[in-house]
This record gives C-alpha cells, structure tokens and sequence, in this order.
C-alpha cells in the first residue's frame, strides 16, 4: 500500500513539476525527426501480462533489432541526448500513474525476449511490477555499452547482458523493501546526474555478489538462444 501511495504521489507532482520538460522533449522529437512523439512499446509486465510503455521516441522509425547498442545508428542526435540524460523514459510516469509500472521494480522487457529467452529464473522478476528504475536498468545504464558494441546481435544481447541484468533484477525480487526503494530512487537520481556531468566508469553495483552467486546456477536467469522466435 506504501508503495503504490507513493507511486501516485510521486509520479503526479513529477509530470506538473516537468511539464516544461515534457513540452520541450516533445518538440525537440519533432523538429529532430518528424513522426510521433511517443514511442509506445509491447512489455511485458506484472504475472507476464502485456502492456503497452511509453516513451519519447529517441529513434528512428526504420525497423531493426528489439535492443540498442553503443552508437547505434538509429539514434538521432536529440535522441541520443534524451536517453543519455534518461528525458526519453517520462512518458513512462503516466505508465506509473495507471499502475501497469511503478517507480522502483524490474526492467521490463520485450515480449519476445521473455517468451523465447527468460528461463524460471528470469520470470521471478515477473513477481513485482516492472519500474522506470532498478538494479539490472542502472548496471544497463553505467555498463551496458562495454557488453555490446556497434555489431552486437541479438545472441550477443541474450547470451552476454541479459543475463547479468536479470540475475541483479532477482536480487531486488528477492530483497524489495519500501526503504530500499527510497535509496535507488537516490542511486538513480545521482548516477544520472554524474553521468550528465561527464562519468563514464562506475564500479560493479552492490548486488553483483549475490547476482554472480545466481548466474553460476544452472541455468541462468536468460540464455539458450535460439532461432526458433518470430524473427527467427
């Protein structure tokens, strides 16, 4: 109940406080690359029911891979300022407000990653309501770029990073705490801010010890890829 009072709280005064922010996005999108404003994106969410995400459209509308890497040639240069400064994922708040995300919770992710690629232990994260932030996001975030580089494939983005993502999105399953929400707000809000300021190295996060301990099961929480997808 904490939690979800928080959300709305939280996720209210956050889109009157950026309304200028928003505004601003929004042309910014526009006048860089004509076409919607909003990005709206299948995800899959809490007990593995499908929602729709929103948010600033950072990208090109040119089809490709359901994952983005280091220099991605999709991404326009607006759009790569929105993403490095995290503007692109606000939208996602209204998410927040309707209650199909919440502040603090598990990345979520692309239907056809779970369905082909999330073993029993990627679903754990499944548990919770996804959210704007979370251990797995922040590590995507401050090292996602040094797992994938420019001629990543989607076998790089199942086998290398989504693993480690999902083993520290099971540690937040496994820990969640309304007061360790409140601190990876903080986390969160400081890592963007030092990033925006020029870092570009960050140590290994404080849940990697136990996210190791979950990747040495067997199996994994991702992986054993296959071509057998929709895009196989």
């Amino acid at each position: 109940m904490a939690k979800r009072l928080f959300d709305i709280v939280s996720s209210s005064l956050a889109l009157v406080v950026l309304s200028p922010v928003f505004l601003l996005a929004a042309l910014g999108v526009f006048v860089s690359d004509p076409g919607p404003v909003i990005y709206r994106a299948n995800r899959i969410g809490y007990r593995g029911k499908l929602f729709t995400m929103f948010k600033f459209r950072s990208m090109r509308r040119e089809q490709g891979r359901r994952f983005t890497v280091s220099g991605d040639d999709r991404i326009y240069p607006f759009g790569a300022f929105i993403r490095k400064t995290k503007i692109d994922e606000l939208p996602q708040l209204v998410n927040v407000l309707l209650g199909t995300m919440s502040v603090i919770g598990p990345r979520p992710e692309d239907p056809h990653f779970v369905e082909q690629h999330y073993t029993e232990c990627g679903r754990k994260t499944l548990n919770v309501i996804p959210g704007l932030a979370s251990p797995g996001s922040l590590f995507d975030y401050t090292h996602g770029s040094s797992y994938l580089g420019d001629g990543s494939t989607e076998e790089d983005y199942v086998n290398r990073l989504l693993p480690t993502m999902l083993a520290l999105e099971v540690v937040y399953v496994e820990n969640h705490s309304f007061v360790g929400d409140l601190k990876l707000v903080i986390r969160t809000a400081s890592t963007i801010a030092q990033i925006i300021c020029g870092r570009r190295f960050f140590p290994e996060p404080p849940e990697m010890t136990r996210a190791r301990e979950i990747l040495r099961d067997n199996p994994p929480c991702a992986g054993q890829f296959s071509t057998s997808g929709p895009n196989g």
